[in-house]
């Protein structure tokens, strides 16, 4: 497990200012914005062919950026179709694969929808599937930590309690913190110092302190319902408080990558770099 020295920022995929839109030129206009990691975003599929991902690494080798992946969005691993099911597996699978070859450590992906049925018995759906994808992913020779991200509404499994289980009992999974999607997914709450702090401390006694410095963490601006998550928002023009989230990852002394998904990308990226390098000053 790679151990960072401080929290490192980027957009989640090319930076809009990139001028041709590819993934190495978005690395490259990564750290010409003098940020210092980014997502790359498999959305809709895994459209980096390998030896596209070989040439992405060297980039990001050379200019120092950290990458980190995010499988495509048609994932469930409480799937109760077959093909639905075998192919959510096979897009983890292939975005360990093409992710490792690009110099990622982390594969995020959204785990799994309840479908009305009770929690407990998806969780034990997803904790199966996730077990297999593991090894199967270990098979191929990816050495990257698989992260099932905090989900932002109540139809989706990933709450913060069912994640920091998945992570406890299952060998090479850690989280990615959604902070925006956990307080969409509280209907507001989750959205002071004191409440992340509660979260961190959770974070550390469930998974050891050493894996704060290796951290995950999505951040945007977020409306929501009652239902939960309805769309991202800039920072700015939401009621999240990132200052008192960078206050509280730099209390706890986290490491790792933050990664803007607001839709200006690269602006609150920057605007969280900024904040969090005056307060280490």
């Amino acid at each position: 497990m790679p151990l960072y020295k401080e929290l490192y920022f980027g957009p989640a995929g090319i930076p809009h200012s990139t001028p041709r839109k590819s993934t190495a030129d978005g690395v490259k206009e990564v750290r010409s914005l003098s940020l210092d990691a980014m997502e790359i975003e498999f959305v809709y599929g895994v459209n980096l062919r390998p030896e596209a991902a070989e040439k992405v690494r060297k980039i990001a080798e050379k200019e120092e950026v950290r990458l980190s992946v995010h499988a495509p969005y048609y994932i469930n691993l409480n799937a109760q179709d077959e093909k639905k099911m075998v192919a959510s597996k096979r897009r983890i699978v292939d975005s360990a694969i093409v992710g490792s070859l690009a110099g990622a450590h982390s594969i995020v992906f959204h785990p799994g929808f309840y479908l009305k049925m009770e929690k407990s018995r998806v969780y034990k759906n997803i904790k199966k599937t996730l077990e297999e994808v593991v090894e199967m992913v270990k098979e191929r020779g990816a050495e990257v930590i698989l992260r099932p991200e905090t989900t932002g509404k109540h139809t989706q499994f990933g709450s913060l309690e069912e994640l920091f289980s998945l992570s406890s009992e299952i060998e090479g999974v850690l989280p990615c913190l959604d902070f925006s999607h956990l307080h969409a997914r509280a209907g507001g709450r989750v959205n002071s110092y004191e409440e992340f702090c509660t979260i961190l401390s959770s974070y550390e006694s469930h998974l050891q302190k050493e894996s704060l410095k290796n951290m995950h963490i999505h951040v945007s601006g977020i409306e929501y319902t009652d239902k939960g998550e309805k769309n991202h928002l800039n920072l700015r023009d939401s009621d999240f408080k990132y200052f008192e989230l960078i206050k509280a990852l730099k209390e706890f002394e986290c490491a790792g990558l933050v990664i803007s998904e607001s839709p200006n990308l690269e602006e609150d990226a920057l605007l969280l770099k900024k904040i969090y390098k005056e307060m280490r000053e």
